[in-house]
């Protein structure tokens, strides 16, 4: 479906209305449409399966497991390694974490998943094989599911519960106060109706903070020029992994989109655990990613997700350059 869905895109922007697709302006405008219905058909499909999944599944005993760490941390570890699986840049996660949150999974454990999600999958991996070798793809793989479960424990540990907005609260009071889905006389089918509304509420309650975020990005994609960033973090500057970091994060990209670009770097003497720092910095924190969790999170949530993220990223970066 994105498929077809990058073809339409293209017709429009590219045959439509005119747009050359080596300028600026073709390739923000190309990713602003594109990312908008990607992330909204995605937001929409998820809150509609967590819907689906809140109506026949004990969510509340599901969360008291995880609450009273049965698991010894356990738990973290699999919504790390299930984000490691699901192939979807920071933005995209978003979706999956407000309906974890909506779903009453502890938040530790879904900090857990949206950091790993956007730094690991089976594409980057691929190619990261092909670039830099089995070793430091296996390093780099191990290294983010270590990065989001160590990350959603210290964020876990932090109570930051009352720091979320009161929409995502609402929504949390709201799902545990609705006694229709607990009425075992109803169908399938006849639940179905309840749970679109439902989905096609949050969809609407996010929708500015979507577009907002992706116009961001999408300007960035388009007009900040990657080759600007390379003479700062040299291998001469002892502190380029941290200003890598800082540097990669108003950035947007995915792991896949962004592989080639630090590939380059590493070729032209960047040491490659400064690279991967600021990839990792550029496919996990983003501004976009910021304004969409906007939404659900205060902006003092938002500075310590992202600072707690930022220093593992640039922890595991000079662990990287000594290692590899």
């Amino acid at each position: 479906m994105f498929n077809w869905l990058d073809a339409l895109v293209a017709w429009l922007v590219y045959d439509t209305i005119g747009l050359d697709a080596t300028t600026h302006w073709g390739q923000a405008l190309h990713f602003f449409f594109y990312d908008s219905v990607k992330i909204l058909l995605l937001l929409f499909l998820i809150t509609f399966l967590m819907g689906i999944v809140n109506a026949y599944f004990p969510i509340d005993r599901i969360r008291s497991f995880l609450s009273r760490n049965k698991l010894y941390g356990g738990e973290y570890v699999m919504a790390s390694t299930f984000g490691a699986i699901t192939p979807f840049c920071s933005c995209s996660s978003v979706p999956l974490f407000i309906g974890f949150v909506k779903g009453g999974i502890p938040l530790g454990v879904t900090f857990a998943f949206l950091i790993t999600s956007p730094l690991v999958n089976e594409v980057a991996l691929a190619m990261f094989v092909g670039m830099f070798g089995l070793k430091a793809t296996l390093i780099y793989a191990v290294s983010g599911i270590l990065l989001g479960t160590v990350g959603g424990y210290v964020l876990g540990r932090l109570k930051m519960e009352p720091l979320l907005t009161d929409w995502v609260q609402g929504v949390m009071r709201q799902a545990h106060m609705e006694e229709a889905y607990e009425e075992e006389k109803l169908t399938f089918l006849q639940r179905l109706p309840g749970v679109g509304r439902e989905a096609w509420g949050i969809v609407k309650g996010v929708l500015p903070y979507v577009l907002i975020g992706i116009a961001i990005g999408a300007a960035m994609h388009g007009f900040i020029p990657t080759g600007f960033f390379e003479k700062y973090i040299s291998k001469d500057n002892p502190l380029a992994v941290p200003l890598a970091v800082i540097l990669g994060v108003p950035m947007y990209s995915n792991a896949a989109g962004v592989l080639p670009i630090i590939q380059v770097l590493v070729q032209k003497g960047i040491p490659i655990g400064t690279a991967i720092a600021f990839m990792m910095a550029v496919v996990g924190l983003s501004i976009p990613e910021a304004m969409l969790l906007k939404k659900v999170m205060s902006w003092k949530m938002i500075a310590i997700f992202f600072g707690t993220v930022a220093f593992f990223i640039i922890l595991s970066g000079y662990l990287f350059n000594i290692i590899l």
